[in-house]
């Protein structure tokens, strides 16, 4: 009878991949159907990545021979495993397959499903990438036919390792990648590849100058660690080593194994386990919280309408997606671009300048992020007094974050290229230049406003609106003419030589900046309350 049971179960497997593998292709054949837009993009994502294969096979076939290149293959396994582990935390849409949860209803067995989930992985244009790169890693450290016999294993079990690594990422936070906060990974992975793209290319400058070389260090760590390990094995093979090629293969497969044990583990628990979001599970205020009427910076933030202004900015800026993504991209820009020139040895500390450049531009388009709900701060607003405490408190909460990162920025700059006699000049000009894009950003919000779409992926403005988004950005450039009294000031002290004063430029920057500021609110302040109807109509478009 358990002969019989256990003889079932293994015919089911080969059976159930199959049908996998055959769902894996029909889902590719039917998203491709759906539109000449979506056949067009994948038949130009095909092209371009089999000739970036192409590329790399042929770079790594030149290679061929170097005294480094067995460092440079074990790194390379590393950051191909890397890159599959992280795939589906920032592209949880890019797999239909990767979200076993919609298997639920179906009568599966973990194991069963196991192996039609790994075999449906192998279809798709990044594992054929993958064999490609990882082919030419063997050509390029094989020498002797013993060493091509161990690239023959080598290649599936790296390949298997990345696939089940990805899968079984995917199903351990498969609650996460269906929720809001995957929904902000999705929106911050392109920053997240983009500041990633800059660090890769600062690090093979910095190889260039030092040669392969420096891979050694690196490697001498990475081939121990599955599936680097299976790229040492060719190596080992290479040079007579066949123990220690037989223990890097042992364990790739044992490192596989554990992470096929996690991944089955995962989807028993997905599937079987209940959804916590659909419990219905309501949360108990703390008698305490409630008596409090907030917890944690709520507060500290003042009373009345700045601090409850401040605190849903604050929400805004830590919950709504499009919002969160835009702030961590002036963030990361603006401490990116000085540190990068930084390093590639450019002692210019007026990159920094970067940083107030970046967070500024978040006061733009201040109410688009509101939506069709600014009909609730409109039902609040009926006096100047009203609008400015309105906008006073938005460039508040502006102020909190912004001029912090820019003095830290600004001092973290200074510090990398040593120019600290610069440090006060830099610094008051940064916080002018805040100052000004606060001013001309409320003004912009009030004139220029145009809705956010919510569920619009990347786009960030509303269609038939990009012309008020572009007009509010000219306000940048008033916003630097704006500055231009203390720029001058600056040129001033430096050609008359009085050196010995340029400190003053710190104070009276910070100064202008928040005069400017002021100046600008009561500008705006009278124009919103007269443009009320019109902001509610322009933001609620999307």
């Amino acid at each position: 009878m358990s002969t019989a049971a256990t003889s079932s179960r293994s015919s089911t497997i080969p059976a159930t991949t199959a049908v996998f593998v055959r769902l894996k292709l029909s889902l590719l054949r039917n998203g491709l159907r759906q539109s000449s837009g979506r056949k067009a993009v994948w038949i130009t994502s095909l092209v371009l990545v089999s000739l970036y294969a192409a590329l790399q096979l042929l770079g790594f076939v030149a290679l061929r021979g170097h005294a480094h290149v067995g460092a440079l293959t074990v790194c390379t396994a590393a950051l191909l495993a890397f890159g599959w582990a992280v795939m589906p935390l920032f592209f949880p849409g890019g797999d239909e397959t990767m979200d076993p949860t919609r298997l639920v209803m179906l009568p599966l067995r973990p194991t069963p499903m196991l192996a039609g989930l790994l075999a449906a992985a192998l279809v798709g244009i990044g594992p054929g990438f993958t064999v490609a790169v990882l082919i030419g890693a063997v050509i390029a450290g094989a020498h002797g036919a013993a060493a091509f016999a161990v690239g023959v294993l080598a290649v599936p079990l790296a390949l298997l390792v990345c696939l089940a690594l990805a899968r079984a990422v995917a199903t351990a936070n498969v609650r996460l990648l269906t929720s809001r906060k995957g929904r902000d990974l999705a929106l911050l992975s392109g920053l997240i590849i983009a500041v990633g793209g800059q660090l890769f290319s600062l690090a093979m400058q910095k190889l260039n100058g030092a040669g392969m070389a420096k891979l050694e260090s690196v490697a001498d760590v990475l081939r121990w660690i599955p599936p680097g390990s299976t790229l040492d094995a060719v190596r080992a093979a290479s040079d007579g080593a066949y123990g220690r090629a037989a223990t890097d293969l042992a364990l790739t497969v044992v490192a596989l194994a554990a992470v096929l044990w996690w991944w089955q583990r995962g989807l028993a628990k997905v599937m079987t386990a209940g959804d916590a979001s659909t419990l219905g599970a309501a949360s108990v205020t703390k008698p305490e919280k409630a008596r409090a009427g907030g917890s944690g910076l709520a507060r500290l933030l003042p009373a009345g309408r700045t601090g409850t202004v401040m605190h849903r900015s604050l929400r805004y800026i830590w919950r709504d997606p499009k919002t969160k993504a835009s702030w961590v991209s002036g963030l990361a820009v603006g401490a990116l671009v000085p540190i990068v020139n930084a390093a590639q040895g450019m002692s210019n500390i007026w990159f920094a300048m970067f940083a107030p450049t970046m967070l500024g531009l978040q006061m733009y388009n201040q109410f688009g992020q509101d939506g069709p709900a600014f009909w609730m701060v409109l039902q609040t607003i009926g006096s100047r007094r009203d609008a400015y405490a309105e906008l006073r408190a938005r460039a508040l909460t502006f102020s909190l974050i912004a001029v912090p990162y820019v003095a830290l920025v600004v001092t973290g700059t200074a510090y990398f290229t040593g120019r600290w006699q610069d440090w006060a000049e830099v610094l008051g000009l940064g916080f002018a230049l805040l100052g000004a894009l606060f001013a001309t950003g409320a003004l912009a919000s009030v004139l220029a406003p145009y809705s956010i779409p919510q569920d619009s992926g990347f786009k960030n403005v509303a269609p038939g609106q990009g012309a008020l988004a572009w007009f509010g950005m000219l306000g940048a450039l008033i916003g630097a003419v704006l500055c231009a009294p203390l720029g001058a000031l600056t040129i001033g002290l430096h050609l008359g030589g009085a050196h010995g004063w340029l400190w003053t430029v710190l104070p009276l920057g910070a100064g202008y900046g928040v005069l400017v500021t002021w100046a600008g609110l009561r500008l705006a302040a009278p124009r919103m309350l007269d443009r009320l109807p019109e902001i509610l109509t322009a933001v609620s478009k999307g």
